[in-house]
């Protein structure tokens, strides 16, 4: 893994060996499947995908693909997630075990009705104060 920060989801993906390459797409597919509307990014260095707000981001790490549904994800999965090992706003899902696609499904579809019960995001640039306009010494 190169240690720069990638632009897009490919080029994040392209720095991996062909291994975890093909679990990446395939999660990554797996999301656009379940939310087409949804708009990527790379936020915190990870794969990221956005739709109201940021819905699940996802990592591939030496041993693990890390998947990040935010706590309220965490939560409402926590039966399902109980065998991997897992903290506030994260799951680890180990390289040498099968990845559990539909359960990142069901997430998702989870974080998606989550995100759209919020009010919309305005996005607004931040407002600061006009600048102060030199005033011309008045030589009159």
């Amino acid at each position: 893994m190169k240690s720069k920060i990638a632009k897009s989801i490919d080029e994040y993906i392209d720095n991996y060996p062909k291994e975890v390459q093909q679990i990446l797409q395939k999660i990554r597919s797996t999301i656009q499947k379940e939310v087409p509307e949804a708009t990527e990014a790379i936020s915190y260095a990870m794969p990221t995908f956005v739709l109201n707000g940021n819905l699940v981001h996802f990592a591939a790490y030496a041993k693990h693909i890390g998947f990040y549904a935010l706590p309220s994800g965490n939560l409402a999965f926590q039966k399902e997630i109980s065998k991997y090992k897992f903290g506030k706003g994260s799951i680890q899902f180990p390289l040498n075990e099968p990845i559990p696609y539909d359960l990142i499904k069901k997430i998702v579809k989870f974080r998606v009705n989550e995100n759209l019960k919020k009010p919309k995001k305005k996005i607004q640039k931040k407002k600061s104060p006009a600048p102060k306009k030199k005033s011309k010494p008045n030589h009159g």
